[in-house]
């Protein structure tokens, strides 16, 4: 796992704030100095900051769970979608649908209505429907995947979120942090780093810095999910030498079974010896008589 460099996030303007009045004092730990009413962030903690959260998103993907990407903002939304989709992750770049993570039964619903038109466009039926009305659902469809369509293979709660620019984005924050799910942001000396688990101190207004920190993010992603990928394949191969292994035993123990099913069987029961000959051979066991005493005639 390769994390950006200093000449690299410098080189994307990772390093600029907001102006001096707009500041949040939670982030004065993050602030390095400022410069004609700038502030100027400390791009050292930066990459501390990168990497305890690249590892922190390699441990979840490891795991099997999802991360959603919420970039809503003009200069980050078309960025993050094109980066996000090579990891195969869920993103939200339209519209945050209120209710999203803490009302997800209806969000579902509306993703399984999405579903619906899809199997009624492909049936014959489709072609009996009046002009308007196939408009109508063909705008409907529209609507959803515009809103939903990136989020339509998350089937339950994701393990974490992240987050591009905070204040913006400050309800889907206050769900996440309701449900007790873990937050990845870029944060700018306008957010308050304490509402994140991970925050990531950067300038989250140029699309430059956006692109590098969700690229390394994505990046600690995949390698995660290859060594997920990994670890499944050796189990396999594990499982298939255990069975070969069974396999050979269970033949062995038919072998040895066979073996003594064709030598003869000979039963002995106790006190009884069997041997060749006959029973005149054998010596006659003399019987001993007890004489009664007579009884005594009164």
């Amino acid at each position: 796992m390769t994390n950006p460099k200093f000449e690299d996030l410098l080189e994307a303007g990772c390093h600029f704030g907001h102006l001096r009045r707009k500041w949040n004092p939670a982030m004065a730990q993050y602030i390095f100095m400022e410069k004609n009413g700038i502030h100027i962030i400390d791009l050292y903690k930066t990459m501390d900051k990168l990497q305890e959260a690249c590892a922190a998103a390699k441990q979840i993907a490891k795991s099997g769970r999802k991360i959603l990407f919420v970039a809503t903002k003009k200069q980050a939304k078309d960025t993050v979608a094109e980066i996000v989709k090579g990891v195969n992750m869920p993103y939200v770049t339209e519209r945050w649908p209120g209710g999203m993570l803490t009302n997800f039964f209806t969000i579902r619903k509306a993703v399984k209505k999405m579903g619906d038109i899809d199997k009624l466009m492909a049936s014959p039926q489709f072609a009996n429907i009046s002009k308007r009305e196939k408009l109508q659902i063909q705008r409907e469809r529209a609507k959803l995947e515009k809103n939903l369509g990136s989020i339509a293979d998350l089937s339950r709660l994701p393990a974490a979120v992240f987050i591009v620019d905070v204040l913006k984005e400050h309800i889907a924050v206050a769900e996440a942090r309701r449900l007790n799910i873990n937050t990845f942001a870029i944060v700018d000396t306008n957010s308050n780093p304490n509402l994140i688990d991970f925050p990531i101190p950067a300038n989250d207004d140029a699309s430059k810095s956006i692109a590098i920190i969700v690229q390394a993010i994505c990046d600690a992603i995949a390698e995660g999910l290859n060594e997920r990928k990994m670890d499944k394949d050796n189990i396999d191969v594990e499982e298939e030498e255990e069975d070969v292994r069974r396999t050979e035993a269970n033949d062995d123990d038919d072998e040895e079974t066979a073996q003594n099913d064709d030598k003869p069987v000979v039963k002995k029961v106790k006190g009884v010896e069997e041997e060749d000959g006959s029973d005149d051979d054998k010596p006659k066991r003399k019987r001993t008589t007890v004489k009664k005493n007579p009884v005594a005639k009164a």
